[in-house]
């Protein structure tokens, strides 16, 4: 019965120790880039920008969340974010959004306070 109990509670503390963080979303104050409506247009200063993502513990509740949270944002022209390699690429017009407002977008995912983004490079689409 003791066992059984141990067991039990140790399932139960795994379980909330690996499972996906809160994904609800806190928005950027100020910002007008994570509106629902998205305007795709050509971009008039095409950029792609490559950064790593820390913080993530799952492919459907992070990486996903991350990845539709950063293609709605106004600007984006396509976002993927690989959960392997911890990766996000981006798509975007450089004349609408900043690689900093990428950023900001990612780390205010969640709680605000689990998601790290690093190494963040950009290069212009020719």
């Amino acid at each position: 019965m003791n066992f059984t109990k141990s067991l039990l509670a140790f399932g139960l503390a795994s379980t909330l120790l690996f499972s996906c963080k809160d994904t609800a979303s806190k928005p950027i104050t100020g910002s007008d880039e994570t509106n629902t409506k998205k305007e795709v247009a050509v971009a008039a200063k095409p950029e792609t920008a490559s950064f790593k993502i820390d913080g993530m513990t799952c492919a459907m509740g992070c990486a996903k969340t991350i990845e539709s949270k950063l293609s709605k944002m106004n600007g984006v022209q396509k976002a993927t974010v690989d959960f392997d390699k911890k990766q996000a690429t981006v798509e975007f017009d450089a004349a609408v959004i900043s690689p900093e407002n990428l950023s900001k977008t990612v780390e205010s995912t969640g709680d605000g306070e689990t998601y790290k983004v690093s190494g963040m490079q950009t290069k212009e689409k020719i």
